[in-house]
């Protein structure tokens, strides 16, 4: 079932970038921008990341924290945050438990062929911990943009 603005935002508890693990609660009291993208260093998802990188100032001052969430393992994650210098947490979700419970783990296809995969989605959350805006199937040129704009 699609999560929509409103709702309390499922909580989570996966490993990041740095090998620690986060839980999406302790976060309360601040704007997370969580944006769920398919794969780590491919065209699209380099783009998006490095606009979230370039705004990054402007999210930091709106006290808003980015997260970026993927089905890759914390050493990709690590990798694709050394090549582009990004600033923001990277959030592993291996075994894709936070991408079902946002409902973004959806049947794809390519070329004819059928495969799961994310649907790139972002999420922006309150500081009380439920969903403000739900920003669906991302084009990434200009998305952080769009973000941003919610935030203020």
């Amino acid at each position: 079932m699609p999560i929509s603005a409103g709702q309390p935002a499922p909580d989570f508890t996966l490993p990041t970038d740095t090998g620690e693990l986060l839980t999406l609660s302790s976060l309360r009291g601040q704007w997370v921008v969580l944006y769920a993208y398919p794969k780590d260093d491919t065209s699209g998802c380099t783009t998006e990341a490095c606009e979230f990188r370039d705004l990054f100032p402007k999210f930091k001052k709106g006290k808003a924290i980015i997260l970026g969430i993927s089905p890759d393992p914390v050493k990709s994650h690590v990798k694709f945050k050394a090549k582009y210098e990004l600033p923001f947490t990277l959030v592993a979700d291996e075994e894709k438990v936070a991408l079902q419970a946002y409902d973004i783990w959806k049947e794809k296809s390519m070329y004819g062929r059928k495969y799961m995969g994310v649907e790139r989605t972002t999420f922006v959350i309150d500081p009380e911990g439920r969903i403000a805006k739900v920003f669906e199937k991302v084009k990434p040129a200009g998305h952080a943009e769009e973000v941003m704009a919610v935030i203020g």
